[in-house]
């Protein structure tokens, strides 16, 4: 990844860890890497779901939308990610559920979507 993409999505991910913390959310990790099969951009809990989320974050929407940019496939890998990490913590009785955070940076004021239970 090339640094001012890297910068781009990590400034997408602090932008969507604030706002799932403001909304209750406690973050258990970032950038969890999870054997070889992935990453898992954030790790939540929301109240006694953990929520396995994807941030997509784009500067211009030239090649679409930011949630465009999540795939079948990239659903699949995020579900044997979720599956995974519950397993190495000891948390697979826990309900869980995969998120996709948006965020658009192609204006003024970044513009967040949230959408919830998108795979898994």
């Amino acid at each position: 990844m090339d640094s001012e993409r890297k910068v781009i999505g990590n400034k997408g991910e602090d932008l969507a860890a604030a706002f799932l913390r403001s909304r209750g959310f406690r973050i258990l990790e970032r950038n969890a890497r999870v054997s070889r099969i992935g990453e898992i951009d954030i790790v939540a809990l929301d109240r006694e779901t953990l929520v396995f989320v994807e941030v997509k974050t784009r500067h211009d929407v030239t090649f679409g939308s930011p949630e465009e940019a999540v795939t079948a496939s990239k659903l699949r890998t995020l579900a044997a990610c979720a599956e995974s990490w519950q397993a190495a913590k000891g948390w697979t009785a826990r309900p869980y559920r995969i998120d996709v955070i948006a965020v658009d940076l192609a204006g003024g004021e970044p513009a967040i979507r949230h959408l919830e239970s998108v795979g898994g």
